[in-house]
């Protein structure tokens, strides 16, 4: 395969060259894929075809292709998956520590260009390696700077995730809303919540962290989304939060909306006086129900490509 000329990560667009260079195949097969509608392409002026990079990383993680250049795909470092999402986790854990903020978008960037699930990204290696990171500072072993910086570059690398999931985003994608109550701080749950929805192909509102669940009926009420989430990790007071929850589901049931509801501060003693319509303790339940209520149509086979 002849050289293709680097494509900037911040181009949305590449060409058939540099497409088969970053997947690993031949130009023809790309152009193929292109005509056989496997890969959504458009047509210059001048003839030529101009691919979505969204879409060709979304090819490369749906699909058995052989391993090219993904970095030029997502602009981040990619040396290539770990042996299983455990090692991930315990290398993330230790970038996080150590504030390595290039190593832990390469992380997290690779396993998501490798065709990992938002989903299993967030309950297999980002919270196993947040979890590792709270065992530390909960014994003194590092301070509470330390922990909120972990925080904040395990979100800067899903921010980077953000502009491929809604490039290739559907149009009249279906709405969901959600936050985590008030007095609960905590940024990635929600967070990840949302980018899981964005992966299933919703139009996903996140409100964040400490969010009043008056202020959050008054949002489903103006956006009137098929989907609201909750995402509980702390509660102040349950007996006040369980009396603004109730009112909250009935203005979503008179509306017809599903309500997906998770978090470690929901106990079952908890949750035995909330309606709702699913509840998870793991980010793969959303994803699993949020895609019953809005299948995706899924690409077409075409069988492993050749090398070249």
């Amino acid at each position: 395969m002849r050289k293709a000329m680097p494509s900037s990560p911040s181009s949305p667009y590449l060409n058939t060259t540099q497409a088969a260079q970053a997947l690993g195949v031949s130009v023809s097969t790309v152009k193929r894929w292109v005509d056989e509608g496997v890969l959504p392409a458009h047509r210059t002026a001048g003839g030529h075809r101009k691919l979505l990079r969204a879409e060709v990383l979304a090819l490369a993680r749906q699909g058995e292709v052989p391993q090219g250049d993904w970095a030029a795909l997502t602009g981040l470092p990619f040396k290539g998956p770990p042996a299983d999402l455990g090692t991930a986790a315990l290398e993330l854990a230790k970038a996080l520590l150590h504030g390595q903020g290039a190593e832990v978008r390469g992380i997290i960037g690779g396993l998501y260009a490798a065709g990992v699930s938002v989903e299993a990204l967030a309950d297999r290696v980002i919270a196993p390696a947040l979890a590792v990171v709270g065992h530390d500072w909960e014994n003194g072993k590092i301070d509470i700077w330390q922990e909120h910086r972990g925080t904040q570059l395990c979100a800067g690398a899903l921010f980077e995730l953000r502009k491929d999931l809604e490039l290739r985003a559907e149009k009249n994608r279906p709405v969901a809303v959600g936050a985590a109550p008030a007095g609960d701080p905590y940024l990635l749950p929600t967070l990840l919540a949302q980018y899981v929805l964005l992966d299933a192909g919703w139009e996903a509102v996140n409100l964040g962290p400490n969010t009043p669940l008056g202020s959050l009926e008054q949002a489903v009420r103006q956006l009137r989304p098929r989907l609201l989430w909750l995402s509980v990790s702390y509660l102040e007071d349950e007996a006040s939060f369980l009396h603004a929850y109730q009112a909250l589901y009935r203005v979503a049931e008179g509306e017809g909306i599903a309500v997906a509801v998770g978090g470690r501060a929901l106990a079952p003693a908890l949750r035995s006086d909330m309606p709702y319509t699913t509840y998870g303790d793991r980010l793969e339940h959303l994803a699993a129900f949020a895609r019953t209520l809005h299948p995706r149509p899924k690409r077409p086979k075409w069988g492993r490509p050749r090398r070249m």
